[in-house]
């Protein structure tokens, strides 16, 4: 087995190359620290790439931007190599506003600043178990096991913390998590054509937020056609529990990335569950196709693009911290002395056995923050945890979960990291107003 004793130290081991890992090495990296992420797939963005899942939702709250720092950089940088058009109004008038992109540009993006940040890169490493001080990963060369005097856990399923002890949770009251959603790409699209139709059933859109009888910039999102899906639905020609058609645009003007596969009832943990939900997913890919060719109009010579390399969870097991954020925390938009991120997004729970979201908003204008206590496993030392599993109910989980959020968590735990590192400290003894005060400085909003 390879060890540490053979390869330079390091300072940080980041585990889990989605956005909150990379987020979370390049500001431990930048921060001075010896800095190594380990990732399973060959390239990085985890849910963003590797599902596709997209668009980012959301940077602001009302007019008012309250994600920046790495996040904002990474967008930025996007929009030169004509890989977003960035922040853009969302016409289906879910959330203020929505940042497409493009997943294979935000790849090499991702590989361009771990590189410029000095980060030790290893990919195709399975993260196996946890070990005192360290980890053990599988690769082609076989076991290899990693030391650190800091661990980040950004694998979304907490993978590292459960390992190691640390308590966690899953799910509602019952143990159900949000169902998973397969996204695809479908290209070769008339968006001017969908437009004029949506323009002219306003009624068609959601009910609660008719955004689309307003005269907006553009159509960037449509969330309705129902009588077109409910009437596909009873001819049988799809069978699909979502209530919706639901879509957004890409930085293309002739593509759009569709948010509508949905398999319920499973626990991605379990692999024949994880194994079930691909097959059907893929296969509800299919039936849409035919479904968009069929009635949406503009859609009649859509071609699949693109489909993500894995289904996209939305939830699965979250750690026991320091502090758990609640569902009162979000809606209340509550402020914490040791905040280290800020989100406005709702609460968004997709029915775990069926169709149907249920939404709970903040009031407008607001936010809530999410404080550092959450990163930190309530009895395990030498280790935070970054993304969707940090400590929060099953509720307000279904707010934090989203990328531009859970890419401030990674760059908080990786500033945390290196401050620790720096200090000589532990790094549930990081000194909060020092890491608030870097974070700031580097951007971050809070």
């Amino acid at each position: 087995m390879g060890n540490a004793d053979c390869m330079e130290e390091i300072d940080v081991l980041v585990v889990g190359g989605g956005n909150a890992g990379c987020a979370a090495a390049l500001a431990a990296g930048r921060h001075g620290a010896r800095t190594m992420l380990v990732e399973r797939y060959g390239f990085l963005g985890g849910t963003a790439t590797a599902s596709m899942v997209g668009p980012w939702m959301t940077y602001h709250s009302g007019s008012k931007r309250i994600v920046g720092g790495i996040a904002q950089e990474i967008v930025e940088r996007l929009q030169r190599r004509g890989g977003s058009p960035g922040h853009i109004y969302d016409s289906s008038g879910y959330v203020s506003t929505i940042t497409p992109f493009d997943p294979e540009i935000h790849k090499a993006l991702l590989f361009e600043m771990v590189r410029e940040a000095g980060v030790k890169l290893l990919l195709h490493a399975y993260f196996l178990r946890s070990t005192p001080g360290g980890a053990v990963f599988a690769t082609v060369a076989g076991e290899r096991e990693y030391r650190a005097a800091a661990i980040i856990d950004a694998t979304a399923d907490a993978y590292v913390a459960a390992s190691a002890g640390v308590q966690t949770q899953q799910g509602d009251e019952r143990g159900r998590v949000q169902p998973a959603s397969l996204m695809f790409r479908l290209s070769h699209v008339d968006l001017a054509k969908t437009a004029t139709y949506v323009r002219m059933h306003p009624d068609q859109m959601r009910t609660s937020l008719k955004a689309h009888e307003r005269t907006a910039p553009a159509l960037t999102a449509v969330a309705g056609l129902y009588d077109l899906w409910h009437d596909a639905q009873q001819h049988g020609e799809v069978e699909i529990p979502r209530e919706l058609v639901s879509f957004f645009i890409t930085p293309y003007a002739d593509e759009v990335s569709v948010n509508m596969t949905r398999v319920t009832d499973i626990d991605p943990l379990d692999p024949d569950d994880l194994t079930r939900a691909e097959v059907e997913a893929r296969a509800q890919v299919m039936q849409l196709l035919e479904f968009f060719r069929a009635r949406v109009p503009g859609f009649e010579n859509a071609r699949i693009a693109a489909t993500g390399t894995q289904i996209g969870v939305r939830e699965s097991r979250r750690i026991v911290g320091e502090y758990t954020l609640t569902r009162d925390d979000v809606l209340q938009g509550r402020k914490f002395p040791d905040a280290v991120a800020r989100s406005a997004y709702p609460i968004d729970i997709h029915n775990p056995s069926g169709s149907g979201t249920v939404t709970h908003r903040l009031a407008e204008g607001e936010s809530y923050e999410i404080p550092y206590r959450c990163l930190v496993p309530a009895a395990v030392d030498g280790l935070l945890v970054a993304g969707r599993c940090i400590s929060t109910t099953h509720e307000a989980l279904a707010s934090t979960r989203l990328t531009p959020t859970v890419m401030t968590l990674g760059q908080a735990a990786g500033t945390a990291a290196a401050l620790a590192k720096e200090a000589g400290r532990r790094l549930r003894d990081v000194d909060t107003e020092q890491l608030r005060a870097l974070l700031l400085a580097d951007g971050v909003v809070l």
